[in-house]
């Protein structure tokens, strides 16, 4: 299931669970939340930062196979396609 991140639309009307956002697990073909289910004030969904980088579990080889490509900084400043 993946996760979802919210926060409150409006600040001065958010509680502590929502003011700064959460995250919260639903079903893709479940609903978006429109209210935070502590203290029922107004959500919004809000867009997740993604983190991609090299692992020792074979994740570089897996990107790689997926048709991503890693770049590498030179010495000059310019970026070399690594794979």
């Amino acid at each position: 299931m993946p996760i979802y991140e919210y926060e409150a639309k409006e600040e001065k009307q958010s509680c502590e669970h929502c003011r700064y956002g959460f995250e919260i697990m639903q079903r893709i073909s479940e609903d978006t939340l429109e209210k935070c289910p502590e203290c029922g004030n107004s959500v919004r969904k809000i867009i997740s930062i993604h983190s991609v980088g090299s692992s020792k579990s074979g994740f570089d080889q897996r990107a790689k196979s997926a048709g991503f490509h890693k770049l590498e900084k030179r010495d000059t400043g310019t970026y070399e396609k690594k794979y």
